[in-house]
């Protein structure tokens, strides 16, 4: 079984929806017993929040449910998780500087790198500070990178 791992900031908007997008789609796909997804954010902001509420709005219109609570990122994650995706530049340094042997680089990924659309840029953008169609734009940037990602990671398994 592949363990995925979806990472941004505060682990309250993009990283938990792109974790529900997944488990939603992997199991409308029947692939649910061949990956596992969770995930969390690089800073302890919003540790054991829900996802922000406009997060879990949007998500609700687009029929994805999110129950997942804030965590931050632990060094155990890099051995825990087969594949680690984040969300933004900020993101991937993190992670990069906490693997102080870099023995796990070549986990991490932009999951941006899946987008169906050809992006110009590596960034899903944070919605944080936005509009609600700031929110529904990061839904549809998601969408379009998971079923990438799906795609490309059962050529894997």
């Amino acid at each position: 079984m592949m363990k995925v791992l979806f990472v941004c900031l505060g682990n309250i908007c993009r990283s938990p929806l792109a974790e529900a997008i997944f488990n939603k789609r992997i199991e409308e796909l029947g692939l649910q017993h061949q990956f596992v997804a969770d995930s969390c954010g690089t800073n302890s902001y919003h540790t054991g929040e829900l996802a922000d509420p406009r997060t879990r709005s949007v998500a609700r219109k687009f029929g994805v449910e999110i129950s997942h609570r804030a965590r931050t990122f632990s060094k155990s994650d890099f051995s825990s998780f087969d594949r680690i995706f984040v969300m933004e530049e900020a993101n991937f340094k993190t992670l990069i500087k906490l693997d102080t042997e870099g023995e796990y680089a070549s986990k991490i990924e932009f999951l941006r790198n899946y987008d169906l659309k050809a992006a110009k840029s590596t960034t899903v953008p944070d919605p944080y500070y936005g509009t609600e169609q700031d929110f529904i734009e990061v839904h549809q940037i998601l969408e379009r990178c998971i079923e990438g990602l799906i795609v490309g990671l059962q050529k894997e398994i």
